[in-house]
């Protein structure tokens, strides 16, 4: 139960401070690239201070796609996915609740949700959340194989600076989800065509953690579990 609680915690801090920093920087792809850089930063050093904080205990998924992407690959059984990605959507949830109050009572509005951008198409956001998804989850798989020896020590690091990148390339697209959790809870407080779209945040980055799995045993020199 304790890596469960893990996982519900850190994905709770994912959403809180990811989110919180798009919603207190109102972050604008098309206007303000600065706050683009500011939510991208976000993100990346949460999955940073989780995966040094939790990663002994769970291994510090904090996202179903990435779970998907380790059970596929042979690292942990089924009954186990099926716990982290319910306790990691519990957090999420939490996460949204604690931003959805501390918004109400400000100037400030929203949660952070993800949605398709201007000028965006369903099948343009689909694609962008399953190849970046695919590309962060395939990082994942390979900075904590067991081939990589001595570099597991700077896996978080390396996940949370992928983690950056993928969201200073599809913000401008989806504002970024590769986690469905990430998406559910914030889009369930904030309705409208967020709430409307959250399939295309879940359906994508699960397809793209498949997609990950796949690659990473057609190139792995070992697929034993970590």
């Amino acid at each position: 139960m304790k890596k469960y609680l893990a996982e519900m915690f850190g994905t709770m801090v994912l959403v809180l401070m990811g989110c919180g920093t798009a919603v207190s920087l109102g972050c604008n792809p098309v206007g303000d690239q600065a706050t683009v850089v500011g939510t991208a930063a976000a993100f990346g050093l949460a999955v940073v201070a989780m995966a040094y904080t939790i990663g002994g205990i769970s291994g510090c998924h904090i996202n179903p796609a990435i779970t998907l992407g380790v059970f596929l690959s042979g690292r942990m059984n089924g009954k186990d996915a099926g716990m982290y990605m319910l306790f990691q959507c519990i957090g999420a949830l939490i996460g949204s609740v604690l931003l959805f109050a501390l918004t109400t009572t400000t100037e400030l509005s929203g949660t952070g949700a993800n949605d398709l951008q201007n000028g965006i198409s369903v099948v343009g956001g689909l694609l962008a959340e399953i190849i970046f998804t695919c590309v962060f989850v395939l990082v994942v798989l390979g900075t904590t194989a067991k081939t990589n020896g001595a570099t597991n020590n700077l896996a978080g690091f390396a996940i949370g600076l992928a983690l950056v990148l993928v969201h200073l390339v599809c913000i401008r697209y989806t504002g970024t989800s590769v986690n469905p959790a990430r998406s559910l809870g914030p889009a369930i407080f904030q309705g409208g065509t967020a709430l409307a779209n959250v399939w295309i945040f879940i359906v994508g980055p699960f397809i793209g953690g498949a997609l990950a799995s796949g690659i990473w045993k057609a190139i792995s020199l070992d697929n034993e579990a970590r």
